[in-house]
């Protein structure tokens, strides 16, 4: 912080940024030079005046007479230093603090050959890779982690409030990530169950989203989702697609159909979650938008202001040209005969 005698205190910058806690000290200011000129008028009228007559050649100017309004300057610029103390200078800064309790999440991807299909543009895969990406964005301070499944399942990114993580683990996700082919749904829920089921959170959530043809994997689903249920895990399934759409070929070179929306349903019911069927990729979007609203998270905003005052600034500005004008009146500029 500058000096208390720097000229920035004066600035009209620096005047203007403040908050002014006492404002109607600073009308005063005004008033300062009418009542120096009410005493002028007065004073006038009041004193005595001997009249002496000189020649006008005899009558010379002297620089001390200028000098004798120094005082009443420094005693009305000290008042005026004083009436802006009074106004209480201040620089306010606020801080929002939001405090909340959050959830965990995962969330469970299919990436198996037919999640290929392009009744969602580009693709079912890359559409849901937009979505849970805008999900991840609306969230605040849950847990998210994500598991990827075909054939085959694992952890993709592990529980974390790092939400440029997880969207970056999302991104990362390719047709060929997996593969060993089929769609273990089982599989997914099974890993998405441990990375919740240690933990102490009051709301877990397992959103899985699939085409829900279950071809591949050693546990049932639906077993699986009474484990879920178990654990204290809602399940919400997404069966994106529509019913009996194919795609061209799988990895075998043979066409197949897809999206068996009853595991998913069971699933949902086993888990206590809800299931919803997409068929393009606003409705995913606006799937994803009303399961944010399910979990949706309280959050307590607490706001703090930081307070400084510079009142003191100014205080030492008023006593310093107080001082002056004493010191000026004691000097041969004050008129002793006037006083």
């Amino acid at each position: 912080m500058d000096k208390w005698y720097s000229f920035k205190w004066l600035s009209f910058n620096t005047l203007t940024s403040f908050h002014w806690a006492e404002p109607y000290f600073l009308y005063g200011i005004i008033a300062v030079p009418l009542l120096f000129f009410l005493r002028r008028i007065f004073h006038g009228k009041a004193r005595q005046r001997l009249n002496v007559a000189f020649l006008p050649k005899e009558v010379k100017t002297s620089w001390v007479q200028y000098l004798r309004h120094l005082p009443g300057l420094f005693i009305g610029l000290g008042i005026s230093f004083l009436l802006v103390s009074l106004a209480r200078p201040q620089i306010i800064t606020e801080t929002e603090e939001r405090l909340a309790e959050g959830i965990e999440i995962v969330l469970a991807l299919d990436v198996s050959d037919s999640m290929l299909m392009k009744d969602l543009l580009p693709n079912r895969m890359e559409s849901a890779k937009k979505v849970a990406t805008e999900f991840v964005n609306g969230r605040f301070r849950d847990k998210i982690g994500v598991v990827v499944f075909a054939g085959q399942s694992f952890f993709l990114c592990p529980l974390t409030t790092d939400y440029e993580l997880v969207k970056q683990q999302i991104a990362s996700i390719k047709p060929d990530i997996i593969s060993t082919a089929g769609t273990a749904i089982g599989s997914a829920l099974a890993n998405s169950i441990n990375l919740m089921r240690d933990t102490e959170s009051k709301s877990k959530v397992a959103i899985l989203l699939s085409d829900g043809d279950n071809t591949a994997g050693n546990l049932d689903p639906v077993t699986a989702a009474q484990l879920a249920n178990a654990y204290g895990i809602r399940v919400y399934t997404i069966g994106i697609g529509r019913e009996n759409a194919t795609i061209e070929q799988d990895t075998t070179g043979m066409s197949m159909e897809t999206l068996d929306i009853g595991v998913l349903k069971e699933i949902a019911a086993q888990s206590k979650g809800k299931f919803f069927q997409v068929e393009d990729a606003e409705a995913l979007r606006k799937v994803f938008k009303q399961i944010n609203q399910l979990e949706k998270v309280d959050i307590k905003s607490s706001y703090y202001q930081d307070i400084k005052d510079f009142y003191h600034i100014y205080l030492k500005w008023a006593i310093s040209f107080l001082l002056l004008g004493l010191l000026a009146k004691s000097t041969f500029i004050g008129n002793i005969l006037e006083d």
